[in-house]
């Protein structure tokens, strides 16, 4: 918990001050409206504010969805849908040279998903609008304050009108120049590390023999990957074009980029959007302070190398929105310490993929002799030993992330569950409901242990279709493994 809260009250009390919203939402992008959506869905008050006016086309970086993300939606009842928008890839290809097989990895969606951050953000808007969550387009943070048991927003709204509005909790997911990381006075140490990235969405006259090509030279490196409607996502890079993010980019740039790389442009045209941008690695300390919380690229932004930016974020939405919700409804025997977890479990998580991310980049980019050899042994590496890539492929797709165990909780806890097949349905068709599943052996009627981070008024309850199963297992409501019997 932040020090500059110095004066708490109970949850008993906080629920007798007066707000407008439970929760007010700073940002409407994927993390902003997937946490929206979860909250509402828990019968949890919401407030959505957006910058951007109501409408707003956003052609954004983003494009990937990986497969812990994939499954984090599958519990939400999206992924299916999302799947049709986009095409799938099964092999991700690393440096020019490794391919990393996806079709290994232990979950359904062994896959990587290709479609662009928009359509993402149309789901999760649909389902959060649907859920009740009320939004304010065109509306801008300008500051706040907190006491106990309040944050007071101060806003402009689409007229320039002054709106003020109070809340038991606010979360910024203003993406990386946020205002609430600002009002905050927090610091996000880090720095640019690549400058003068272009991209562009076009349609190509001739089709890569790959379905996602990327490659590099000593001065210059291109990915393409199609979205399965006909167009591409092409991202480049020279080291001999190093300009600001203000100097225009035109598709005869993109062209030249890429017949670097590739040796081809594979006849692009009909460009839809074109940008050029600079990449940082950043990480502000604390992601809470009070009742304020970051999540996405206003805790954390990194390298596109990997595509973990949008993941990341995802995953931080869908930690913070069940213990939102069980401190809200009284279930939390100490809700302090289980919002506090979100810091503990998320930071470190977004550190990795600084890391991991800014690793990819580097090797990428490699130019001089110390450097082509360090990826060339990193390469066989992977080439080579199955474990290293295994653990190369949990990490991109974030089926190996795990958080620390709870004490006494089981060798599991910590850990993801695995989509299994239950008596009742699939596992991630009963996490739909947003509550905690209780998984336990035919005949038996386990009590959640005393030790759980929440006392849930609706449990879920499940059983294992296979006899021979003894263990009882508690499932959080983000699919991660709290407790287990042994």
């Amino acid at each position: 918990m932040s020090t500059k809260e110095t004066d708490h009250t109970n949850d008993t009390q906080a629920n007798t001050s007066t707000t407008d919203t439970d929760v007010l939402v700073i940002g409407a992008g994927p993390t902003g409206l997937l946490l929206a959506g979860d909250l509402a869905a828990a019968g949890i008050d919401v407030t959505l504010v957006e910058r951007r006016p109501q409408g707003f086309s956003n052609m954004t970086r983003a494009f990937g969805v990986h497969a812990r993300t994939l499954e984090q939606l599958d519990a939400r009842g999206l992924a299916d849908e999302l799947l049709a928008t986009g095409t799938t890839l099964t092999t991700a290809r690393l440096f020019g040279r490794v391919d990393l097989d996806l079709t290994r990895l232990p979950t359904r969606f062994n896959h990587l998903l290709v479609t662009p951050q928009y359509e993402v953000e149309r789901l999760l808007e649909h389902r959060a609008a649907t859920a009740g969550v009320t939004f304010r387009h065109g509306t801008e943070l300008r500051g706040l304050r907190q006491d106990a048991a309040t944050v007071t927003a101060e806003l402009t709204g689409p007229d320039g009108t002054p709106l003020t509005l109070r809340a038991r909790y606010l979360v910024g997911t203003d993406g990386v120049r946020s205002s609430v990381r600002s009002t905050l006075g927090l610091p996000f140490p880090g720095r640019s590390v690549i400058r003068s990235i272009v991209l562009a969405d076009v349609r190509l006259t001739e089709q890569p023999a790959d379905t996602f090509s990327v490659n590099g030279s000593e001065d210059a490196f291109t990915f393409i990957a199609p979205f399965g409607d006909g167009w591409y996502r092409v991202m480049g890079w020279t080291r001999t074009r190093q300009v600001p993010d203000s100097e225009p980019v035109d598709l005869d740039e993109i062209r030249e980029i890429t017949r670097r790389a590739l040796g081809t442009d594979h006849g692009m045209h009909d460009a839809r959007w074109i940008s050029r941008f600079h990449s940082d690695e950043r990480q502000t300390p604390a992601y809470r302070v009070g009742r304020v919380f970051l999540a996405g690229d206003a805790a954390h932004v990194h390298s596109p190398a990997g595509g973990q930016g949008m993941n990341t974020g995802l995953q931080d939405a869908a930690n913070l929105s069940w213990k939102l919700t069980a401190a809200l409804r009284g279930e939390a025997p100490d809700p302090e310490a289980l919002l506090d977890s979100y810091q503990s479990e998320r930071h470190p998580v977004g550190a990795m993929a600084l890391r991991n991310s800014g690793a990819l980049l580097r090797l990428a980019m490699a130019h001089t002799p110390l450097t082509r050899t360090v990826r060339a042994l990193v390469a066989r590496l992977l080439s080579t030993v199955r474990p290293a890539s295994a653990r190369a492929l949990d990490m991109l797709s974030g089926i190996g992330i795990a958080y620390a165990p709870a004490p006494g909780a089981g060798r599991l806890s910590g850990r993801r569950a695995p989509d299994v097949q239950l008596r009742e349905g699939r596992l991630h068709e009963l996490l739909r409901q947003g509550e905690f599943v209780l998984i336990a052996p035919q005949g038996a009627t386990p009590a959640p242990p005393a030790t759980a981070p929440v006392t849930p008024k609706h449990l879920v309850r499940a059983t294992w279709q296979d006899p021979t199963k003894r263990t009882a297992v508690l499932v959080r409501p983000d699919g991660y493994v709290h407790w287990t019997s042994h």
